[in-house]
C-alpha cells in the first residue's frame, strides 16, 4: 500500500519530479511523464503505467490511497499552497502523480495485426493530440505512429486532454519519413492519405480489411512528399465552401466510418 507522506516545503528533495512542472520541463527530462487528475490517475493505473509516487491535496489523500491499494510508492500529502508551489502553477485537481516512461516501441510490433492504424505528421498542438488519442481510443484505433516532428504524446497536457487514453492505445514514432510509411504497407495496410484534395472518399475505403489514415497538421496539411507516399488520397465530404475540418474532428469521422462499418 501507498505511504503517506506529509510536505510542508515547497524544496523538500522528496518532491524534486514535480518541481516546476510544466511541459518544457518534462521535456528535458525525458524520463517521467505526469497524471493530473482522477480520472488519468486511474486509467495509468489500469493500463499497467509504473508509478514512482503521487502528490496530492489533504482532501484527495484517502481516494488516492485507496486507488493505489497493492502499489507500493510514496503518497505525498500537501497543503494547497505547496501544491502550487511545488508545480509552478495552480493545481486545481489536487492530484498528481509520476510514471515511468515506457520504452518506445519497434513500428513493427505496432502495426502486427493492426486493422485500423493512425499516422500523424507534424501534429504538434498538444490538445488536438489529445483529443486524437482519446477519439482513438474510443474508435477502435489499434495504434498511433507519429513522424520526427509530432509533440510528445506523454506531455502533461496531451495525457490530460486525452482522459489517459493515450496510455491505453499503442503508439511508436517513425524515424525515417515518409519512408517509413513502407513499414505499414509491408504489414498489409492500405496506406490512405487524408485530404481536402484526395480523388476518393472515405466510402471508398469500406471494402478494404486494413487501413492506415496518414493525418497532418492543422493548417498545412500533408506534406506533399506524404502525399506521394500513399496509396490513395481520401476526402471527407463537406457541405458548402468548408473545404477542411480540425484535424481531431477530421480522425473521429475517419475513425468512426472504420469502427462502425
Amino acid at each position: 500500500m501507498a505511504t503517506s507522506v506529509t510536505i510542508g516545503d515547497p524544496g523538500d528533495p522528496r518532491v524534486a519530479d514535480y518541481v516546476g512542472m510544466t511541459d518544457g520541463e518534462l521535456q528535458r527530462a525525458g524520463h517521467v511523464f505526469v497524471c493530473e487528475g482522477r480520472l488519468v490517475l486511474e486509467r495509468a493505473i489500469a493500463n499497467g503505467a509504473i508509478l514512482r509516487s503521487a502528490l496530492v491535496a489533504p482532501s484527495r489523500a484517502a481516494g488516492v490511497a485507496s486507488m493505489l491499494a497493492g502499489i507500493d510508492i510514496p503518497l505525498y500529502v500537501a497543503d494547497q499552497p505547496v501544491l502550487d508551489a511545488v508545480a509552478g502553477f495552480p493545481l486545481h485537481r489536487g492530484i498528481v502523480a509520476v510514471a515511468d516512461r515506457p520504452p518506445l516501441r519497434h513500428p513493427d510490433e505496432v502495426l502486427h495485426g493492426a486493422r485500423t492504424v493512425a499516422v500523424l505528421e507534424g501534429v504538434n498542438n498538444h490538445e488536438n493530440l489529445g483529443v486524437l488519442f482519446r477519439n482513438a481510443a474510443a474508435l477502435g484505433v489499434d495504434a498511433v505512429l507519429l513522424d520526427p516532428t509530432c509533440a510528445d504524446p506523454l506531455y502533461r497536457r496531451t495525457v490530460r486532454v486525452s482522459l489517459g487514453h493515450v496510455l491505453a492505445v499503442p503508439f511508436t514514432r517513425l524515424g525515417d519519413w515518409p519512408g517509413d510509411l513502407d513499414l505499414a504497407r509491408r504489414a498489409g495496410l492500405t496506406v490512405a492519405a487524408l485530404t481536402p484534395g484526395g480523388d476518393h472518399t472515405i466510402a471508398d475505403l469500406d471494402d478494404m480489411e486494413r487501413v492506415c489514415f496518414v493525418l497532418g497538421a492543422e493548417g498545412p496539411g500533408l506534406s506533399d512528399a506524404a502525399l506521394s507516399a500513399a496509396d490513395v488520397r481520401v476526402r471527407i465530404p463537406l457541405a458548402g465552401e468548408i473545404d477542411s475540418l480540425n484535424v481531431a474532428t477530421a480522425a473521429a469521422i475517419a475513425f468512426h466510418r472504420r469502427f462502425a462499418g
